[in-house]
């Protein structure tokens, strides 16, 4: 059984709704998966995980959480070489542009990212989203 994290940062909840459905949807795809809010996980404990699902919300002008998520983001990034990798967050405004930037970081890397690109949710995530979210965390699992 493969190990997976999922980590999370969320502010008003939707982000940490997608992530209990990612966790939902990996546990359900056979891997052994735990999750973490990112304040939990060191970068370091985080690179020990084989798949990832990480989760951000856009901020301010379509970037990671500045505070907490992206100076654990930065520390991990050179860790991320030969894993498999899920992106996903909610937001509010724009046009994803900073989830564009998180998957050129992600591969940049040299991680492999799972379905190509991260998936996006406007706001609160519906049954559907929710839906998509535990597609995502199957699919990790497996992948």
């Amino acid at each position: 059984m493969e190990k997976l994290a999922v980590i999370y940062w969320s502010q008003t909840g939707n982000t940490q709704a997608m992530a209990e459905a990612v966790l939902e949807g990996a546990r359900a795809g056979g891997a052994d998966a735990q999750i973490f809010a990112v304040s939990e996980i060191t970068a370091d404990q985080a690179a020990e995980y084989p798949r990832l699902a990480l989760g951000c919300p856009a901020m301010g002008a379509e970037v990671l959480e500045e505070a907490e998520f992206e100076p654990f983001f930065t520390e991990l990034e050179p860790k991320l070489s030969g894993k498999r990798v899920a992106l996903f967050g909610s937001y509010g405004w724009g046009d994803g542009q900073w989830m564009r930037d998180w998957q050129d970081r992600v591969t940049g890397a040299g991680a492999q990212l799972f379905n190509g690109e991260g998936l996006m949710i406007n706001e609160t995530p519906d049954d559907s989203g929710l839906a998509d979210c535990r597609a995502l965390g199957s699919g990790l699992a497996g992948f």
